[in-house]
């Protein structure tokens, strides 16, 4: 045995023990791509990275050995920049999206791809779940909002986008049943319940029910869309408004040809039948406001400048009540989680048939009744199958998108002017070979090897040129016949991954 210092921490390890094995006996958690304790070791990615003491020495943990009397630091400013650095030169050469363009470029940052995939199977129901996740008020939305997510769509540049929009409003608009709450609600404390001796008794509100009990002020999209998703959280909101009807700029200013009156009502009646309580023909001053932050346990403030887009101000609403749920369990009050993204731009002509493996041809389909009228179920399911899903089949497990993320990676940083084509080899029954997302660990090559596959997987090229590939330019089938599930869920990135990793 021999001892060893990591962070201050004295630890006793076999000889022959990696520093990456020995920090984690401590429980301290070095980051690494590369790394995989069933395989025989080769070092790549670089970001395992580790300072030995006695000449402050950089030093990639996953393979150099502890010795005795050895003092190990695992992070601090200069491991900290030599493992971004090592993050962006991997990123230099990665090209994927994160996600898809439409889902960024949705201010609600609903999963488009997701939506699109399960109605082209049919799924309705399933979709419905996915839209009322990130977005209140689908069938509203889905009538009048710009839709810049069509603007971002990359089949656009292959013949016409997707109708997201339309196929949303189908989704909002089939009849589906009202979702759980996503949580349970934070036990009201009595210090918060209204107190008779702080207001007058003939302004307070009456509360039904002993859950806490949070405040909104206006009826819009925003008002409206923190109502449904506080109530989902497990809370009893009270909307007040001016107005003698809820609904705000989209009752009063939107034209009832674009919206109809029972569009708006129904989804309204929908947020008030999750337990919602509106309370109309209200004014709400100053000092009544107040009122409402000593009745109540928290209040949402209306918009200081309403968004132009109801998307928008929809999806600062969902903000909203996510801010308060957290600031109610006494966790950070902060925006919801945005990890890192990685971009490429857009398609060049030659990378079109790619991504048309992933979709089907023809033309934008536009609903035989009119715009009015909407899409029938056939042809939703016809529209969703034109979406080329450009999104990662590893968004959250990913880890360079992790690490990238967590250090603060620039992809730009070594960026070249011109970037490889994508391809996607989808000759195999189960998997999807990017390899334009791979970071040439080698753990996939050293899966077939030690399995003894006829092919397997190489590196084939060499210096900066060398890639992951099947030798004697056989395809990806041939290169994975009894591995291809191992090699795909080991695989740090999206580069190798199951074909229904949605389901």
């Amino acid at each position: 045995m021999i001892e060893l210092t990591i962070d201050g921490n004295q630890v006793s390890v076999e000889s022959g023990t990696k520093i990456l094995d020995a920090a984690l006996s401590l429980g301290i958690s070095i980051p690494t791509m590369c790394h995989n304790g069933e395989l025989p070791h080769f070092t790549s990615c670089m970001i395992c990275m580790v300072k030995e003491g006695k000449g402050g020495k950089l030093i990639t943990s996953c393979s150099v050995k502890a010795t005795q009397g050895m003092s190990i630091t695992t992070l601090d400013d200069e491991i900290r920049e030599a493992r971004k650095t090592a993050l962006d030169l991997l990123l230099s050469d990665h090209v994927g999206d994160c996600q898809a363009p439409c889902q960024t470029s949705c201010p609600a940052h609903m999963d488009i791809p997701l939506m699109n995939f399960l109605l082209a199977e049919g799924k309705f129901s399933e979709a419905y779940d996915v839209v009322i996740k990130d977005i209140a008020l689908p069938s509203i939305l889905g009538r009048i909002c710009p839709a810049p997510c069509e603007g971002a769509c990359r089949r656009k540049s292959v013949d016409a986008a997707v109708s997201i929009c339309l196929l949303k409003r189908f989704t909002g608009d089939s009849p589906t049943p009202p979702p759980t709450p996503t949580s349970t609600p934070v036990t009201r404390h009595s210090s918060l319940v209204t107190s008779s001796s702080l207001v007058s008794s003939s302004s307070l509100v009456t509360h039904p029910s002993s859950l806490p009990q949070i405040a909104i002020i206006g009826s819009g999209p925003h008002g409206l869309s923190a109502a449904w998703y506080l109530q989902q959280y497990g809370y009893q909101c009270t909307i007040f408004d001016n107005n003698p009807l809820p609904g705000g700029g989209l009752r009063y200013s939107v034209p009832r040809d674009k919206l109809p009156e029972e569009v708006l009502d129904r989804e309204i009646d929908r947020i008030r039948n999750a337990g919602a309580i509106f309370l109309m023909s209200t004014e709400i001053g100053l000092d009544r406001l107040k009122e409402l932050e000593i009745e109540f346990d928290a209040v949402v403030h209306p918009l200081e400048k309403a968004p132009k887009m109801a998307i928008k101000a929809s999806a600062l609403g969902k903000e909203a009540a996510l801010k308060i749920h957290n600031k109610l369990r006494g966790q950070p009050v902060t925006d919801e989680h945005r990890n890192f993204h990685s971009h490429f731009g857009r398609l060049t002509e030659v990378e079109h048939p790619e991504y048309m493996k992933e979709s089907v041809p023809g033309e934008r389909v536009e609903p035989a009744g009119g715009i009015p009228q909407g899409m029938t179920p056939q042809e939703v399911m016809t529209e969703a199958a034109r979406c080329m899903h450009c999104e990662c089949r590893k968004p959250d497990t990913c880890l360079l998108r992790i690490y990238a993320h967590e250090y603060g990676a620039d992809q730009k940083r070594y960026h070249s002017l011109v970037r490889k084509p994508v391809t996607k080899q989808f000759q195999h029954d189960t998997v999807v070979f990017e390899p334009q997302k791979c970071i040439k660990c080698s753990i996939c090559v050293r899966i077939t090897a030690k399995h003894q596959e006829e092919f397997g997987l190489t590196f084939i090229g060499r210096g900066f040129d060398v890639v992951i590939g099947v030798p004697f330019s056989e395809s990806i089938r041939k290169g994975l016949t009894h591995t291809a599930e191992e090699a795909a869920n080991s695989c740090p990135t999206g580069a190798l991954a199951m074909k229904r990793w949605r389901l």
